[in-house]
């Protein structure tokens, strides 16, 4: 009796084994690295990322041989951005992820995705601030990550009755300057200008982005 109980155990945490290593990866992330880039994944500066069909590739500067290979299930990449060491993309289904070729950092869903980026295509949407922050620009809404860990920083509404565009933002240092076409305004309000810190304005007192201090000195 002792060893038919003792079997069962034994089989039941095979079958609990089995079934952890066969649970869908969250987000359907697939992080596959070439032999070079198992020994220096984060060799920062030597490899630069390409769109390669439904995955993000990224390539060694100096020899062209792929480091590493980022696709998720049934899904493509329509944008992505490279942050020093860091490669920030777009997905179809309106996903933002972040990877640095060891692992996949952070996943961020933009809201209303399905409306606009069939159409729009993503060009233009992912747009680097400087200082670790990525502004995404999409019709409705400036959204800005800290790319660090994705957290959410600020937010821009369109202004009412208009629409960012995110193909038409050009940067001019420090701003971006991003197009707000509306019917019933004047030229001004057309155009918005931002940085790291949120819309540039003469008498704003934007939040800090910098990540929390920690340890004893630490304010609170």
């Amino acid at each position: 009796m002792r060893v038919r109980r003792a079997v069962g155990l034994l089989l039941a945490f095979c079958l609990l084994g089995a079934a952890h290593h066969l649970r869908p990866v969250p987000y359907g992330d697939r992080l596959v690295h070439s032999a070079r880039g198992e020994r220096q994944p984060h060799a920062g500066g030597t490899w630069t990322p390409r769109v390669r069909g439904t995955a993000v590739v990224a390539y060694d500067t100096r020899t062209g041989a792929p480091r590493w290979r980022y696709a998720r299930a049934g899904h493509r990449p329509v944008a992505v951005v490279h942050a020093r060491v860091q490669v920030i993309a777009l997905w179809d289904d309106g996903l933002l992820t972040d990877t640095d070729g060891r692992s996949v950092r952070w996943h961020r869903a933009l809201p209303d995705a399905a409306e606009w980026l069939p159409g729009q295509g993503g060009t233009g949407v992912l747009r680097p601030l400087g200082r670790g922050i990525l502004a995404v620009v999409t019709p409705r809404r400036v959204t800005a990550y800290r790319t660090s860990d994705g957290d959410l920083r600020w937010v821009l509404p369109a202004r009412k009755g208009c629409v960012f565009r995110p193909e038409h933002a050009l940067r001019r240092a420090p701003a971006l300057l991003v197009a707000q076409p509306c019917a019933d305004a004047a030229w001004t309000e057309q155009l918005v200008a931002l940085d790291h810190l949120g819309r540039i304005t003469p008498d704003r007192t934007p939040l800090g982005n910098d990540l929390p201090r920690r340890g004893p000195n630490a304010r609170t």
